[in-house]
């Protein structure tokens, strides 16, 4: 069983891919992030994906920094409660049309690891793309291995990001601080 993982970062990878090899699927990677904002950033989460990629044996494929695409789609949207549901069916649409293209039967997302997404949105965007590309969705709650995951990230030298990754979660996370 081929599945495609749609990679948002490399501690997020860690679990899922574990889980997923446990239950005999053959996972290849893909890193699609238009939304991570600036490119310093992009260039550390890509980095981390690259190094826990090769320490797990994931061929992984690295798509294109596609910022303007990100930004024409989240315009008018930028309240968290339009523009995330927006972004994730960006990268998740991408994604399931480059499984579709590669002969992958099911794809899914390392998104449904972190508990600071809504996994219930993740999957009804995962469950409409399935039915449109016509390629199986995997859902599955992967957040019981967020800490250990993020543990082990760390002990690994991994870079850990403090926020989403887009503009606006960034000037959030500091509207926050203040």
């Amino acid at each position: 069983m081929k599945l495609l993982l749609h990679i948002c970062c490399g501690p997020c990878l860690i679990y899922p891919l574990e889980n997923l090899r446990s239950k005999g699927f053959e996972v290849s990677g893909i890193f699609y992030n238009p939304n991570i904002h600036g490119y310093i950033e992009y260039a550390n989460r890509k980095k981390a994906v690259e190094e826990i990629s090769r320490i797990k044996d994931l061929n992984t494929v690295y798509a294109e920094y596609d910022l303007q695409n990100y930004f024409r789609a989240i315009v008018g949207n930028e309240e968290k409660n339009k523009r995330c549901p927006i972004c994730w069916n960006l990268r998740l649409k991408r994604v399931a049309k480059f499984a579709q293209e590669n002969n992958f039967e099911y794809f899914s997302t390392t998104l449904l690891v972190s508990p600071y997404q809504d996994i219930e949105i993740i999957k009804k965007i995962g469950d409409d793309i399935e039915k449109n590309y016509k390629i199986k969705f995997y859902f599955e709650d992967f957040r019981p291995g967020f800490k250990t995951a993020h543990d082990e990230a760390k002990k690994l030298g991994l870079y850990c990001q403090k926020y989403c990754g887009c503009v606006y979660s960034e000037a959030e996370r500091h509207a926050r601080n203040k």
